[in-house]
């Protein structure tokens, strides 16, 4: 038996992918699984919050509609209307505060009991939040500018001829592939990857706690201590995230609107 067979008598297993993969009914590719449950969850609770927090909206408002007020004149006024601009932004407003609220609340879903499991690392919801802001910010550019004019604004004026097919080429895949795919990608590390390093905290400290004699149990209450700081933490990353990628939906959406696109 090896050193470390003794000191571990038992295997101790870390995280991976299936801990996120939780089909609750079926299989394979159209499973019906826990994010997809979370995801609906999600849409029942920001419903219930929305509704309780503004059906009896008054002048002096009650605490909880100043918490909803505050949540969407923060989207409102520090996102949609620097980004996009004064005269443009209210009709995205909506879509928005939607999208900031709904990622946010599954972000949270990764550390409150007993849901402990972000939507957003599933890459399969990032990828259709993605695609809707995809489409918003071409449909709207090209109903502003036209679609000959859209595309074409893509090459800055000035160039020599030669080179403005390879900088038309490099800027359409920046447009159509790169933005979206690191919009999407952006979201689902993050929260995968913290997800996975809290599970290898816990599940790790638990196991050390467990095991052996002395010295393992003492570094379980030491990691446990430092799953908490991790906890913090990864709170702190799913605002952010939930920020940056509604801040990068209103930064696209100004982009194509904007007169010298």
């Amino acid at each position: 038996m090896s050193i470390e067979a003794a000191v571990l008598p038992t295997e101790y297993t870390p995280p991976g992918t299936e801990d996120f993969w939780i089909p609750l009914i079926g299989d394979g590719a159209w499973a019906f699984t826990r994010a997809s449950l979370l995801a609906i969850i999600s849409v029942a609770l920001l419903w219930w919050w929305l509704h309780a927090t503004t059906r009896k909206r008054a002048v002096v408002p009650s605490m909880g509609q100043m918490g909803t007020e505050a949540v969407y004149d923060f989207v409102r006024n520090d996102i949609a209307r620097d980004l996009i601009g004064s005269k443009e932004f209210m009709r995205f407003v909506p879509l928005l505060f939607a999208q900031f609220i709904f990622i946010l609340l599954n972000n949270f879903f990764g550390v409150v009991p007993p849901f402990q499991n972000p939507t957003m690392g599933r890459i399969g919801f990032p990828i259709a939040l993605t695609l809707v802001v995809f489409v918003v910010y071409h449909v709207v550019g090209m109903q502003k500018h036209g679609f000959v004019g859209y595309w074409k604004s893509l090459v800055p004026p000035g160039l020599p001829k030669p080179m403005i097919p390879v900088i038309f080429f490099l800027e359409l895949i920046t447009d159509i592939f790169t933005r979206p795919v690191t919009l999407a990608l952006r979201l689902f590390g993050n929260m995968f990857a913290g997800h996975v390093m809290m599970i290898l905290f816990i599940g790790g400290g638990w196991y050390m706690l467990t095991n052996g004699g002395i010295v393992l149990p003492v570094a379980g209450a030491v990691t446990w201590i430092m799953a908490f700081v991790m906890t913090l933490f990864e709170l702190l990353v799913e605002v952010l995230q939930a920020y940056v990628f509604t801040l990068l939906t209103a930064l696209y959406i100004g982009g194509a609107l904007a007169d010298e696109h």
